[in-house]
Formats: C-alpha cells, structure tokens, sequence
C-alpha cells in the first residue's frame, strides 16, 4: 500500500485535493469541478496501472466471510470497519481496468444527464430555481430593498441597536421575497453599513449583522437551496428506504413505513419556515441584547418620521393589535364550532379505501419482527385486528363503484353536515375586515364611514351566506347572492388602500408582501407545486418593478392594478366554476365565467407584456435576464459538472467505501453528527452547490436510510449548509460585503464580526438538533 494507506483511501484524498486546487485557481467553480474529476481519474488510472493503489477488500472466499453469511447478516452489512479481523486481499481499485471504468463513466453521465438534468421527474421541479433567480433579481433592481431599510430604520432605530434589527427584520424580508444571497449582502452593505457606522454602530456588529441577515435567503422559503436539495433529497430517501425495507425481507418501502417514502420541495418549504424564523429571531436577539451591554456601540438611533399622521399607542395597538387578532381568533373559532366550514356536495363515486391506517400484515416472519421493532407491538396488533375485522365483515381494499342509492346516501349526509357559513367566503371577506382594521390604524382622524360600509357589506355577506347559500348552490347562484356585498366592500377597500398608501411602512411593505403571500401561499397551502408558484412570483415581480418605474416617471400604473385584479378574479372563477369547455354538458354560467376569466387571463398577459416593455425601455430587463441566465448557467453546469465528479469516486470504489465506514457505526445519531460536522467543516472551503452535489449524493443513502424524518434531516442540512456563507476564508457573504465595505473597515472587523453569527448558527443547530418538532409542526399541522 502506498504510504500505508489503502487505495481507495488515497483515491478520495487525491479528488478532494484537485477539487480544492481547481477551486483554489480562480477558474469559474461551474468548469473547475468536472476539470477536478478528469484530472483526478487520469492520475489515479495512471497509479492503479502501475499498480500503486491496492484496495484491500474482504476476502469473500474465506470461511469466515461465510460463516457471517450464513449466520443471517446480510453482505451488505459486512465491511472491514465493523468487521477487521475479516481477512482480505489486494486487489486494483479498478477491477476491470481503468479503460473499462472510463467507459461504463462515459456511458453514465449520458444516463444521468437525461436522468437529473435534462428529462427526469425532477427536471420541472429544477425549473423553480429560473423563476426563483428571476424573481429574486426583478425584486432586487426595483430597489425594494432601499425602501424597506429606510423604512425599518424609523422603526427599530429609536430602540437600543435598532438599526441592526431592523436589518435583521429586512433581511428576513427579503430572503423571503428575493432569496438571492449576493444581491442582499451587496444592497444592505451599500446602504446600511456607512449608517450604522456613521451613528457609531460597531463595525464587528454591523458587518456581522449584515452578513448573517444577508444569507436568510438560504433557509426561508421561497429557498433555492431547499429547491435543489430538495429534488435530490427525495430521490436519496426513496432509494434508501428501500433499500432498506428489502434488507430486513419487506417487499418495498410502503409495507415497512406504512406510507409512501417520499418527501417533496412543497413539504420542505413547510419545514423550513419556522427554522428560519427561528434563526432570525436570534440575529435579532443577539443585536438587542449586545446594545443593552454595549449602548456606546450600538445606540438607539431617531430618524425624523414623514407621515403627517400621529397614532396614539392606544390607537396603535387597537387598530394594529387588538382588532386583528379578534378578528382571526374569530374565524378560527367559528372554524372549530362548525360555524365556518366546506360548503361542498361532492362525495367520491367509489368506495373509500380501508386501509390507510392499517399496515401490510401479509409479510413473511423476518419483515414482521422489523415492522414491529419500528412501529411496535401495539400498533401490530391493531392492524391484524383491523384487517380480521375487515375479512370478516365482507369488507375489501379494493375501492369498487357506488350504487345510485348509496351515491344519494353519501351525498345527503354531506349536505346535512355543511356549514352554515362556507370557508371561502369566510377567508375572503376576512381578509378585507383585516384591511379595514389596518386602515381605520393608519388614519384614525380620516372619517370611519367609507370604512363601515365595507363592515357591514361583511355582515351581509356572511348573513347572505348562511341563510341563502348552502351546498348545493351553483357558482352563478353564489355571485349573485352576495353582489351586493362584494360592491360595498370593493367601494369600502378603495378608501382604504388609499389610506394606507399614505403610510410609509404600509406603502412600501405591502407591495411585496402581497407577492410574498401568494407564492408561499400556493406552495405552503397545498393549492400547487413550487414551479408555477415561482412563475407567478416571477410575473408578480415584474409587474411589481413595472409599476415602480411608472411612478418614478410620474405616469400611471392603472394597467398593473387592473392586472393584479384580473388575477384575484381569474382565481375566484377557478374555484367556484367549472371552466372546462371540453365536457358533455356546459352550463350557461360556467361559459360566462369562462369568458370573464379568458378576459382576465388576457388582460394579465398584456399588462405582463406591458411591464416588460417598460422595464426594457428603461434599461432594467436586460441586466435581470442577463444576471438570471448567468446564475442559472452556473447553478446547471455545477449540476453537470458533479456529476462526473460523483462518477468519478463511484468508479473506484469511494462511495461505497465512504458509506461503509459510516454503516459500521451502531447509533444513526452518530452517524449523522459526524455527517454534520464534515459539512460543517466542509463550509469553511466550498460553497453550498459544491457540498449538495458533491457531498450529500455520497452521504445520502446512509442518512436517509435510517429512522430519523426526512424533512428533519433535510434541514439541518440546510441551516448547515448556510454557515457556508459565513465562515471564512471563502464564506461568499464575507467576499461581497468586502467588496462594497468602506476602507475604515477591515477584513479583521468582518471575521471578528461574523464569529457571534456562526455560533449562533450552531445554537440553532442545536436547538433543531434536540426540538426536531420545530421543523415538522408545520408540515405536520398543514397536513391536518
């Protein structure tokens, strides 16, 4: 063996070592990764074909080999970490030849290409990440950000290390609204570094505050890191989980777990948002209470407030408080009584199927001690109990058509079990007494009429709905009914949209919180998938940017308005019509509604169009298409590129030796904290691409074959991943902010800054570590 190392071994140290080094050269990191995975296959072909690398493998012609494999372990299992005194051979590290390996490489990055990248079930997933860059960059060149932390500074500015709140809270803001690291740390280092050292803020605390606050756009959804591993995260786990069940004699992976292995971007998304809220509550924190003991070095700072209007703390917290959370706990109440609720008669055709909540019993001995050792005894039970009770009662798991009669039954039962008040209704009209409350708070001195016919068009509605609309109502029958409502309160939100664009926190907050709202929304909700969510954050942004531009220009934006309406139309006809032409039968309202929505949908196309026009006519859409195309380009030719790097330590044998050291650990938690902290370390020298495609495919089956939840796993991975950013030498959130940083401060300042920030990345590691229902209450709740 060469320095006394195995093969394999010096195989991994000689790719690591020309990854770092094409890193290390300045050659863009998209072509410096697939360089790295040719130059280290050619020199370990060149070392196997003098026969310097030696892999000392099992010897599987041994008796003890076989006498392991007859004891019932499965060879899988069997390596030369949890088994040493295995006797072994030498053999090449590559078994074939390096020219046969070279081949089968060739043959599986085609194969993988079409796979992953151009053709897979993950290719529309991956298109999310153009709409995300997209949106991300509009919303950075329509200087949303200059706004918000002029904004957040009046605020936050008069409490003790205000401006560093307030960076927090924009930060937070914007990494839900652009997600883009660089253009964040770049757009809040240019504005807020010379304030907040101009007021005496720090320069360690100023420049860490803006570096961490800067990279929340990795870990709050709409995330391009839980974009892209969460395409590659649902694969791993399904391939392992069943790899998994096979191995203790389960069929697949459904009758060991009794549920489907997979987990989506959709439920990641879910996952990640309280973690993130969790990290930025921290940031924040952390600023406060470093100002409550150093007040010299972050003081309160009081920005001269614009707004003519003065708002009592009475008022405040009536209007912005009290109000809406009556408001919310009582539709939520109403939600629990039964007051508000589905409005719908539609039943299945078909019987439901019985077992959802009973396991696969039919299984040979050695899958039911496994299913019992996970689920336990109990639970065992239950289900063999259930599916005698089935058996014996005639019952089967196969769904089957319903009878007219019992078509009638069900849907007789559902239309007696409806609530009075529907929850569509409900949300609708919620959000617009929301609004008027949100109003009243802006201009408490404005007359209160214009505000209360909008309360009483409410009041109606809901009276219309409980005593006129009932299940079996059609869409057409539900517009009439409630006209007259939908008018008074859309005379009523006139008034008060106009109040509160009068308001500067208001004015510049709600434009992007609106757009913010319906992309997760959509996503968190269930109502669709990331990628048509992220294209309509994209559209959203640019008519956003659009409108923006047509205000400086001191023109009118009615066009983007009317669009932003057409659209809350085109959703409301979508939901309470049927707006398939294609069918037997169309009734006389589904074709009205399906005119009204066609007109919708064009009038947002050409206000769409419109907006782009005007973005090129002022020069802003070249760069955003130019700077989108860049990011993508790279992101995909980093998605290719690790591939063949990947391939690469496949073909002599490291991955599978890497995920044998890790299955001879006995305690998956051990397993993982080492995973971790490989990560963690692997941070301070490559970026969060390189670890994703790089590192977690090799890791991935070992992680993600065990017990822990998948979500879970996932992102801690992702909180890991984002210390990437922040950890020098090459924390990229270091590089921008130096490069916009002024001279006073140093390289020093920023490492020194940054030191209280990666630590509390670590705390909420831990804290995610030892409360895992932080990341799995919310997808847990919503799938309830």
């Amino acid at each position: 063996m060469l320095f006394g190392l195995d093969g394999v071994e010096i195989g991994l140290i000689i790719v690591f070592l020309s990854l770092f080094a094409g890193i290390l050269s300045g050659f863009p990191v998209a072509f410096a990764i697939p360089g790295a995975g040719l130059i280290s296959f050619a020199v370990i072909a060149w070392l196997d074909s003098q026969g310097l690398l030696i892999h000392q493998a099992i010897d599987q012609g041994s008796a003890a080999y076989k006498e392991l494999v007859n004891s019932g372990i499965h060879r899988d299992a069997i390596s030369h970490f949890r088994y040493p005194e295995l006797p072994t051979v030498g053999v090449p590290v590559f078994d074939r030849g390096w020219e046969v390996a070279m081949d089968r490489n060739i043959s599986f990055i085609v194969n993988r290409m079409n796979e992953r990248v151009f053709a897979g079930q993950s290719i529309e997933t991956l298109l999310a990440v153009l709409m995300f860059v997209l949106m991300g960059i509009t919303l950075e060149r329509s200087k949303i950000a200059n706004d918000l932390l002029t904004t957040m500074a009046r605020v936050f500015g008069p409490l003790p290390g205000g401006l560093a709140v307030s960076v927090v809270v924009v930060g937070a803001f914007l990494a839900a609204s652009t997600g883009i690291v660089g253009a964040t740390v770049v757009t809040m280092g240019l504005l807020s570094l010379p304030t907040m050292l101009r007021n005496g803020y720090s320069p360690e605390l100023s420049t860490g505050v803006i570096a961490a606050s800067g990279t929340l756009g990795q870990i709050i959804p709409p995330s391009i890191v839980i974009v892209l591993l969460g395409t590659l995260a649902g694969d791993l786990y399904s391939a392992a989980q069943e790899t998994r069940a096979q191995g203790f004699g389960c069929t697949d992976a459904l009758t060991y777990l009794g549920r489907p292995a997979v987990v989506s971007v959709g439920t990641l998304f879910q996952a990640a948002l309280l973690p993130g809220i969790l990290l930025a509550f921290l940031y924040g924190a952390y600023a406060f209470g470093y100002a409550l003991f150093n007040p010299s070095k972050a003081p309160a700072v009081h920005i001269e407030d614009t707004d003519g209007e003065v708002i009592t703390r009475a008022e405040g917290l009536t209007w912005f408080l009290a109000v809406p959370v009556i408001i919310i706990a009582g539709l939520v109440g109403a939600g629990q009584t039964g007051l508000i609720g589905a409005q719908d008669a539609t039943v299945s055709a078909y019987t439901q199927v019985e077992r959802l909540d009973a396991l696969r019993t039919n299984v040979n001995e050695q899958c039911q001690a496994a299913m019992i050792d996970l689920h336990g005894q109990e639970r065992w039970d239950e289900s063999v109990a259930a599916r005698k009770a089935l058996a014996d009662s005639g019952g089967s798991e196969e769904t089957r058509e319903l009878t007219p009669e019992e078509l009638e039954a069900a849907r007789a039962a559902k239309i007696a079990s409806a609530a009075p008040i529907g929850s569509g209704v409900a949300t609708l009209f919620g959000m617009v007494l929301l609004t008027l409350a949100v109003a009243r708070g802006v201009k408490p001195s404005a007359p209160v009429g214009p505000l209360a016919i909008g309360v009483l068009g409410v009041a109606l509605a809901f009276v219309l709905d409980a005593m006129f609309i009932g299940p079996q109502a059609t869409g057409g029958t539900k517009v009439l009914i409630l006209a007259i409502p939908l008018a008074m309160c859309f005379w009523s939100m006139r008034h008060a949209v106009a109040r509160m664009a009068e308001n500067d926190l208001i004015r510049v907050v709600f434009p992007p919180l609106v757009l913010i709202i319906a992309v997760l929304g959509s996503i968190l909700g269930g109502i669709t998938n990331p990628t048509p969510a992220a294209a309509l954050g994209a559209g959203g942004a640019l008519m956003l940017a659009a409108y923006r531009k047509l205000k400086d220009e001191g023109k009118s934006g009615q066009i983007i308005i009317w669009a932003t309406l057409a659209l809350a139309v085109l959703i409301l006809a979508g939901v309470n019509f049927d707006l398939r032409m294609n069918q037997a039968e169309v009734t006389f309202e589904d074709s009205v509604a399906f005119v009204v929505a066609y007109g919708a949908y064009t009038l947002a196309a050409i206000a769409l169009i419109y907006a782009c026009i005007v973005l090129y006519r002022n020069g802003v859409l070249t760069p955003i298409v130019r700077e989108t195309a860049k990011v993508t380009s790279m992101v995909f030719t980093i998605l290719i590129g690790s591939q063949l790097l990947n391939l690469v330590v496949i073909s002599f044998g490291g991955e599978h030796y890497i995920q044998q050291f890790l299955r001879s650990f006995d305690n998956e938690f051990t397993v993982f904290l080492l995973v971790m902290l490989v990560l963690f370390i692997l941070g301070f020298v490559l970026d969060f691409l390189e670890i994703i495609y790089i590192v977690v495919p090799i890791v991935g089956p070992v992680i993600y074959g065990g017990s822990f939840d998948p979500k879970w796993v996932t992102i801690m991975i992702a909180v890991n991943l984002q210390t990437s950013f922040l950890t020098p030498p090459f924390g990229f959130a270091l590089f921008y902010l130096r490069g916009v940083a002024p001279a006073s401060v140093t390289t020093g300042h920023i490492y020194r800054g940054i030191i209280p920030f990666v630590l509390i990345q670590v705390l909420g590691l831990a804290l995610l570590w030892f409360l895992p229902s932080i990341v799995t209450i919310v997808p847990d709740l919503i799938g309830k």
